[in-house]
């Protein structure tokens, strides 16, 4: 049975400043904040998620609230970027002179994979890369953005890991994942990067793996990315939940995140992915309207709100 991938699902990053994450991602990168719910791991944290106007699968990146993590430590064997998609070239200029006035260290607009891109940190030091691509993602009436700037979808993501070969053969036998070729990482690092499309290919369904054995082991913090999730079809989720079982990787099992079902492991050097099922989406509990004003809670933890809200620092 083929069971191919559709791109990249989400992205799941930390953040130990929750308030000051939803001002940057909302009013700063103009993100519509699609969801505002709990870790279903750890209900005392908040998990946000930004995306477009309508939460579309690919567009999502969301924040585990860890107050008390310890900043990231960049290195090997995790995930260092990760990359939102913007119109074309123009809207690329148009982001530089933003985010020169209100993030970190923005750098210069530089091709990667054959596409103009922007590199730059949030207030933690979340590497974020904008990329051009024709955009697909609902704009957000509401955003402080214009509409023909909006950040649509997310980009690709990067992993560094210290050698390619185990790493190759999980995505491309077990991922279904096509190598397309390589680029030299235009910071002079020396460095080259590897990559692999998902699906139809585009920027929203490609993962970049650098391989940089001489880097320490990276350590995931505030700041960091937590793991990057891959869309996967809704009939398709349980296929998948044999598929990984067969193949002998150790995995979660099924896990039913009640706004898509989720299967989780690690690739061999310790990077975390999932795999996310397209549905049931996030209107499954609230209108579309008013999408992320309230706490929305999945049905197993609604009967502990109260806890739950009284525990939770107003955004």
């Amino acid at each position: 049975m083929s069971l191919p991938l559709l791109g990249i699902h989400h992205v799941t990053a930390i953040t130990a400043r929750a308030a000051d994450n939803l001002r940057f991602y909302t009013q700063v990168l103009g993100l519509r904040l699609v969801k505002k719910t709990v870790n279903q791991d750890d209900a005392s944290a908040y998990h946000l998620f930004y995306a477009d106007a309508k939460g579309s699968p690919g567009t999502d990146l969301t924040f585990f609230d860890w107050a008390a993590m310890s900043p990231r430590h960049l290195g090997n064997r995790m995930i260092t970027t990760a990359a939102l998609c913007v119109g074309n070239r123009a809207s690329l200029d148009w982001w530089k002179k933003r985010l020169e006035e209100r993030a970190q260290k923005v750098g210069e607009i530089v091709e990667r994979a054959g596409r103009a891109s922007l590199r730059f940190e949030d207030h933690e030091g979340q590497q974020l890369m904008l990329v051009e691509d024709l955009a697909e993602g609902i704009p957000y009436e509401k955003s402080p953005v214009p509409a023909e700037h909006q950040i649509h979808g997310l980009g690709p993501v990067e992993i560094t890991i210290p050698a390619m070969p185990k790493t190759a053969a999980v995505l491309t036998e077990l991922l279904g994942m096509r190598s397309a070729g390589q680029f030299p990482e235009p910071e002079n690092t020396g460095g080259v990067v590897q990559v692999y499309e998902i699906g139809r290919g585009g920027p929203g369904a490609e993962l970049h793996v650098r391989v940089r054995p001489e880097l320490p082991v990276g350590e995931i913090g505030a700041g960091g990315v937590h793991h990057v999730a891959f869309r996967v079809p809704d009939d398709q989720y349980d296929g998948w939940a044999d598929r990984l079982q067969e193949s002998g990787i150790r995995n979660s099992g099924k896990v039913d995140r009640f706004y898509f079902r989720s299967l989780y492991f690690r690739e061999p050097h310790g990077v975390l992915f999932e795999l996310a099922s397209d549905g049931p989406g996030f209107t499954t509990d609230e209108p579309a309207e008013t999408m992320g004003e309230r706490l929305a809670l999945p049905p197993f933890l609604e009967p502990h709100r109260a806890a739950i809200e009284k525990r939770l620092k107003p955004l």
